[in-house]
């Protein structure tokens, strides 16, 4: 019985609108990316190692035990904390600030709490294709095969779930865009480009400004598709579907079912 769907495609294609959109139409629960609570992810959450323990006083290291432990430390919420404490953490933030070395068993280990525990029905975005991409190949400047792999070790935990992945292709990226700023605005706009062009993929190829990050998303939508239809995951690639929403919500309920 599939008791997942994603919804996976760049920025401003429609990702939490659809999967909404689905959620309401299955009568499946919806969790939005950057909800602060989704099952499958560590958003605004810091990871501290036990070795780490001792950069913390007595008060802070009992908010840190406080935390789920995991893989050699504890995984703390970042919210609500203040003042020095959130300094710290905010500097161990999982997907921000760790090692590759170290982020990477603390997700996986969180994607396999998520297949185990997960009973009903679900419906995610961004957290199987975006969110591993912007980490393997926009932070840390990995190839495709890298991501890949790793994206790979993720369908093979969830697949006792029967995913299936709904992909939102823009064909035109730029004029989506400028489209969506006037509702996302100029802040929103200096910080994803500064994260496509400040990490390791930008920094290797000189990317900057806008012109940079379109770069960095064509390239990043090309490797996503390639990766998608290799992993062997039931899925549906919608064309601009902004275009006529009816008729993608028509092709992706259809393919669902």
């Amino acid at each position: 019985m599939r008791r997942l769907a994603i919804v996976e495609g760049l920025p401003c294609s429609g990702k939490s609108t659809t999967a909404r959109y689905i959620a309401e139409e299955l009568g499946w629960s919806f969790v939005d990316e950057g909800s602060g609570d989704n099952p499958a992810d560590w958003e605004f959450h810091a990871f501290v190692t036990e070795g780490e323990l001792g950069d913390f006083s007595t008060e802070e290291m009992a908010v840190i035990r406080a935390g789920e432990q995991r893989c050699g430390g504890y995984v703390v919420p970042i919210a609500g904390t203040e003042g020095e404490l959130f300094d710290k953490l905010l500097q161990r933030k999982i997907y921000d600030f760790l090692p590759w070395e170290t982020e990477r068993p603390v997700m996986l280990d969180k994607w396999r709490s998520f297949a185990k525990d997960q009973q009903e029905p679900i419906v995610l975005n961004c957290v199987f294709l975006q969110n591993p991409m912007c980490e393997t190949m926009m932070r840390f400047g990995m190839t495709e095969a890298e991501s890949a792999w790793y994206i790979r070790e993720i369908a093979d935990i969830i697949r006792p779930l029967e995913p299936f992945v709904v992909y939102l292709k823009i064909a035109e990226i730029q004029p989506r865009i400028q489209a969506a700023l006037p509702e996302r605005g100029e802040e929103w706009l200096n910080s994803v480009v500064d994260y496509h062009c400040g990490g390791g993929y930008g920094k290797a190829l000189g990317l900057a400004g806008m012109e940079g990050y379109i770069s960095a998303l064509e390239e990043r939508q090309r490797r996503e598709l390639r990766i998608l239809e290799s992993l062997g995951v039931p899925h549906v690639i919608v064309e601009d579907p902004f275009r006529a929403w009816q008729k993608a919500y028509d092709q992706i309920l259809t393919a669902l079912s």
